[in-house]
Order: C-alpha cells, then structure tokens, then sequence
C-alpha cells in the first residue's frame, strides 16, 4: 500500500457532474426539476432501451466528472452492494471504463465496495492499466462484523485484496489529503462536533493492551478511522463535499473538507449523512449547523433518512435537491 506526504494544493475544476449509478432509489416518472446553482437532469425511460429499466438496492455508487483547464477527469466512487445491479446500471448509463483516471472507496461497508470485485473482473480490461484504488486509510481492509442486541455477531465480510492485486489495481492510502489533480480527498476525518460516530459494525479489537489470547475474538465498534470525503473546488461556486455514509457525521465531514481547502464557501454538501435512525434533536442540531455553514445546494442520498429530509424541506426548502438512481447534477459553468 502506499502512502501520501505530500504538500497538498487543492485543485480548482471549471465544472462538476455527479451522476447516481446506484443508490436505493429509482422513480421513473419524477417532475422536471431546476435550481439555480445546479443542473439537474433526472433520467425516466432508459434512452435507446425501450423494454428495460434501471435498477435500485441498498447500497451507493456516483460517476463523477469534471473539466479542469479544458482537461476532463472521471472516477468511479463505491460501488454498490452487488456488482450485478452496479454493472446493470453502469451499462445503461453507457459510462466508458476506458475513462476512468481511477477508483474511489469512502470507507469499508459492504454496500460500497459489495461489487467492486465483479466491476472490476467485468471491467479490468477495458480500464486504463495504472488504474489506482484510493482508501481512506490501511483498517479499510479489516473484517467487519453485524452485532444484534441478543444475537451472535455475524461476519459482513472484508475487500478482497488478492483479487485487486490479481487484477493490477493498485491500493493508495489517503489516510492524508490527496490531490487528484481534479478531485481531493479529506484525509482523516477529525471528530470535533456534537456528533457521535455511527454505524454499528464490529472489528476485531487490536488494541495493543490486550494479550494475544484476549484480543482472538474479541469485537468492538468501528470507529470508522478509514472513511474519507471526495471533494471538488468549483471555481466561482465553492467547496462540493461528497459524503458517501457519514459515519463520522456529515458536520465533522463537511469541516474537515473545509478546513483542507482554506475556505468558509461551501456550495454543495452531497450523500449519505447516515441519519436514518437518529432522533429529532440529533436532526434539528445537524441542520443548525448545516444552516451555519449556509451550502447552496444539498442532495441527500443513500442512509441520510427521511426524517431529515423531510424537517430540512421545512427548515431550507430553497437548498435541497430530490436524487434517484440515474439523476446527474452538474455545478459551475
């Protein structure tokens, strides 16, 4: 695995496109929709594919595209619960792996790398042959475990790094801010908010104070330490945050991406905040300081719960944007 010192200047892209590949929505027939800060094109009936349709599952997967200097950049970020319904709509879209300048993991959740292997094996042969997969950190590639309250734990299973090794895909460690000559990444992600990490996945403990025999078996929460933000600057727009679960939780997030790139003008906050399951105060806070750091635009995705979006319509009506599998939004000119 490598790993990334280096001094970190954050890159300034013309224009962005954030297409949903997979996500647990799809509605073919959703109203025109516009906003003034972004194009929003939501995608009905397949073009060119009259007798099929999208498909939707548990589980997030977003084409990102961009225009830096006249220069265009694209990258696949997750990939899904199962390469099946990730490849399905990735044809349908007709996304051109040969385009890819490389693959981004948020964290280590089945519902994001699920199909990454069989993308890959589908795939590899088309992609460019330095293909690199950027992590958040070397614990991405841990064993995760399910934990039900009077229930033995269950395994969820880990990336399986001998088959990206096969396949010549290389693993870079962004456990610091990395430029990616269009996109950027968070680096660690600092835990400075009201808000607590979330998940409920289980890891084997490593702490070194255990003995050997203590820690065989031995589970506790995943603090997420490997789960990063993509991240773009959007010249004359500002800072678009790409948080694909929001472990971490998305104000931490959204800060850390900020404090990367020198700015207070944050234009889009864009994902999973992983709010499904959190109470009304938990909600009402979130989007205090959501309203503090005063984003254009807002597009909820994956776990972030309807409650949320439900009391956000309420609260900043003029800054959320509705997603669904196949949507595209595009920021700057």
């Amino acid at each position: 695995m490598d790993s990334t010192q280096a001094p970190f200047t954050v890159p300034v892209v013309e224009k962005l496109s954030v297409r949903v590949v997979v996500d647990s929505f799809y509605e073919r027939f959703l109203p025109k929709a516009e906003h003034p800060m972004a194009a929003i094109e939501h995608v009905g009936r397949v073009p060119g594919r009259q007798m099929t349709t999208f498909a939707a599952e548990w589980g997030l997967s977003l084409h990102l595209a961009s225009v830096k200097d006249g220069a265009k950049a694209e990258f696949l970020l997750d990939f899904g619960y199962t390469p099946e319904i990730l490849n399905r709509n990735f044809d349908l879209l007709d996304i051109d792996p040969a385009k890819l300048d490389g693959l981004i993991l948020s964290h280590g959740h089945r519902d994001h790398f699920g199909g990454l292997d069989g993308f890959i094996c589908q795939h590899r042969t088309r992609m460019r042959d330095d293909i690199n997969l950027y992590v958040g950190g070397e614990t991405v590639f841990r064993e995760k475990w399910i934990g039900e309250k009077g229930k033995e734990p269950v395994p969820w299973g880990a990336i399986d790094r001998s088959s990206l090794v096969a396949q010549n895909v290389s693993q870079v460690c962004c456990d610091e801010p990395l430029d990616l000559d269009s996109a950027f990444t968070s680096g660690y992600i600092e835990r400075q908010s009201f808000e607590k990490v979330s998940g409920g996945t289980l890891i084997e403990d490593d702490d070194d104070h255990f003995t050997e025999a203590e820690r065989a078996g031995k589970l506790v929460l995943d603090q997420h330490p490997d789960e990063h933000a993509t991240c773009y600057m959007v010249k004359g727009r500002g800072l678009v945050v790409i948080s694909s679960c929001g472990h971490t939780g998305i104000v931490n997030t959204v800060k850390a991406a900020m404090a990367v790139a020198n700015t207070d003008k944050l234009h889009a906050v864009i994902g999973g905040f992983h709010l499904g399951l959190a109470p009304n105060d938990y909600i009402e806070n979130t989007l205090d300081e959501l309203e503090n750091m005063d984003p254009d635009v807002v597009v909820p995705m994956h776990c972030t719960g309807a409650n949320f979006i439900g009391k956000m319509r309420e609260r900043m009506p003029g800054k959320l944007v509705a997603s669904n599998v196949g949507s595209r939004f595009t920021f700057g000119v």
